[in-house]
């Protein structure tokens, strides 16, 4: 199943914490919002702190509620001898380079999402500017 270009995912939170006990949390898809290119922590905290979490270490809201828990997006560096790959972390949110979750129902892919929003240029510097937010939350 292909996610709609103008999607992202969502955790639907229910109003009681008793729910939870019942049933698993479910996504749900919803338009993303234009956020200004110029500010990776502003679309780090649109499109990817609602499963990358806040702070970035995979326990964002909707993380209970996909099949692949998300990645620690602190640890990077650590698990790339101490290198921010920079260019693995471009391609992942472009779509060119393959993860377990990205293009998937859990994952959209998020340069397919950056072309309903603006013109090549543009997704250019969005996926630019949120690599090298991702690079600022490393843990050192």
């Amino acid at each position: 199943m292909r996610i709609p270009l103008s999607s992202i995912l969502v955790l639907a939170l229910a109003a009681s914490p008793s729910i939870f006990a019942q049933s698993q949390p479910k996504v749900r898809i919803v338009r993303a919002k234009y956020t200004p290119p110029s500010s990776g922590a502003q679309m780090y905290r649109a499109y990817c702190a609602a499963c990358h979490g806040v702070n970035g270490d995979g326990n964002g809201p909707a993380a209970a509620a996909l099949k692949s828990a998300p990645t620690d997006l602190t640890r990077l560096s650590e698990r790339n001898s101490g290198k921010f790959p920079g260019l693995q972390v471009q391609q992942s949110i472009s779509g060119d380079f393959a993860t377990r979750a990205h293009g998937s129902p859990d994952m959209p892919i998020w340069g397919d999402i950056f072309k309903s929003l603006s013109d090549r240029n543009v997704i250019t510097l969005r996926v630019k500017n949120l690599t090298d937010y991702i690079a600022t939350i490393q843990r050192q």
